[in-house]
């Protein structure tokens, strides 16, 4: 079953585009990855989601129900951490969390009290007096104190110290090992390579690939790096399924996919001093994706 089902989703901004025919599903339970740089439109097709905004055309279902036709509905199993968090800045920590919590039925007041100690957070501190990294840990425990079934975080780690992320990401694990479905999105792939198991890439507003992160890493990719006696031209290396060809010197960096005896047969003849064939990181196969055509 599919929690999230986005079909064709656009949206534009008068003349400008947001999104373009955005298209993924994701599954009951699992954690999925939306990742692409800043102004790729992941936000954009989030507060589409959550029907902050209004698409210009395509559709998205939640819970098998109409993002925009069952919207309050569907809020109320949702919980929602934007990349920005504003609150009143008058009010302390405990009564933004107890106002929050007054939206959602039988909410158990103790959780708060659990989730703000697992994210150090002190509920006596007026809002006002909170860094940046303090307000997002009040969005993390206001996004997660009702039990929602299904976690939407837009750049949840922001602010956050290492320490602090790594408490955040062991919570989320937590709650999904209880049933919650949650979408991670993010232009930092190291946090999505740490929980997610498939991801959607984005640019420039649509979908470039859906893809499980064990295929794209293990399967499709290998990362060489070459060292030669001499300088060699690359153009012998500029052959189908060979990117991000970069030379240093003596030595060739790229990533390859396909036939790994290709590769191979154009060393006949060259001296080599080493090579080095490895699994290359999400970053790297995230990169190339981004590479503009010649």
């Amino acid at each position: 079953m599919n929690v999230i089902e986005i079909n064709q989703l656009t949206k534009y901004y008068g003349k400008h585009r947001g999104i373009e025919n955005v298209s993924f599903s994701v599954e009951k339970g699992e954690i999925f990855g939306f990742i692409g740089p800043n102004g790729a439109g992941k936000s954009t097709t989030i507060r589409a989601l959550l029907s902050l905004i209004y698409p210009t055309s395509g559709t998205a279902t939640i819970f098998g129900k109409d993002c925009i036709k069952y919207g309050k509905e569907i809020r109320k199993d949702i919980g929602y951490l934007p990349s920005e968090v504003f609150y009143y800045e008058n009010m302390k920590v405990i009564e933004v969390l107890k106002y929050s919590a007054s939206f959602y039925d039988d909410v158990d007041m103790s959780r708060i009290q659990t989730l703000s100690q697992t994210m150090d957070l002190d509920l006596n501190k007026r809002i006002d007096d909170l860094s940046y990294g303090n307000k997002k840990k009040v969005g993390i425990v206001q996004g997660l104190l009702h039990e929602p079934k299904l976690i939407i975080l837009d750049e949840p780690t922001g602010g956050l110290d290492p320490l602090m992320q790594q408490k955040f990401f062991d919570l989320i694990r937590i709650e999904n090992e209880k049933g919650a479905t949650v979408l991670f999105s993010s232009h930092i792939l190291t946090e999505v390579q740490k929980l997610c198991r498939r991801v959607a890439i984005i640019k420039d507003g649509s979908i470039v690939k859906v893809e499980n992160l064990q295929d794209m890493r293990q399967h499709n990719y290998k990362k060489f790096t070459i060292e030669f006696e001499n300088v060699v031209d690359p153009a012998a290396f500029g052959f189908e399924g060979i990117t991000s060809l970069t030379q240093e010197e003596t030595t060739l960096h790229f990533l390859y996919k396909g036939d790994i005896n290709k590769v191979i047969n154009r060393l006949q003849g060259k001296v080599l001093r080493n090579m080095l064939v490895e699994e290359p990181t999400l970053e790297e196969i995230f990169m190339h994706y981004y590479q503009k055509e010649n």
